[in-house]
């Protein structure tokens, strides 16, 4: 099958995305880091709006942990305060509108049904950890950026560490 030359026609947008997720996770501060530099420059150059979200993986609560209130509270007030240093270094690097958020789950799923729709990001920016592979080796995705992949109804980039 050929390429139509018509069908490849376009105009080349100054701003082609106006609001800008990125997921951010303790556990991998790394890829994590990553995304969140890319997602910075991102919003930075297309003046777009930032929304930078961590999740809470209740998962990896102990017993004590996930059955009390207190402790779950200090955890998501660290995770909070996590969350506001990314807010703050965003600003720092010219983001004007950027909007922090902590969620409760599982990763992948409480983004898409409970983030995205509430801040209607234009991509969504995520990292994956890289593992060294043999050259026989497939090299596969993270499982939250997969799903996120798989599911997200914006556009999803995965940034590599």
């Amino acid at each position: 099958m050929a390429v139509n030359e018509k069908n490849l026609q376009f105009e080349i947008e100054d701003k082609p995305f106006s609001r800008v997720l990125v997921a951010v996770d303790q556990d991998d501060s790394s890829s994590s880091i990553k995304a969140f530099q890319f997602a910075v420059t991102l919003a930075s150059r297309n003046k777009a709006k930032l929304g930078i979200v961590s999740i809470l993986e209740l998962e990896d609560l102990n017993v004590f942990e996930a059955l009390s209130p207190e402790k779950r509270n200090e955890i998501s007030s660290s995770l909070l305060a996590d969350v506001n240093i990314y807010v703050k270094i965003a600003k720092e690097h010219g983001v004007k509108e950027v909007e922090g958020f902590v969620a409760e789950g599982k990763p992948a799923p409480t983004i898409i049904s409970d983030i995205i729709p509430t801040f209607k990001p234009d991509v969504l920016v995520c990292g994956s950890k890289t593992k060294h592979v043999s050259k026989r080796e497939k090299i596969f995705i993270g499982s939250q950026a997969s799903y996120l992949a798989q599911n997200s109804p914006c556009s999803v980039l995965v940034i590599r560490k």
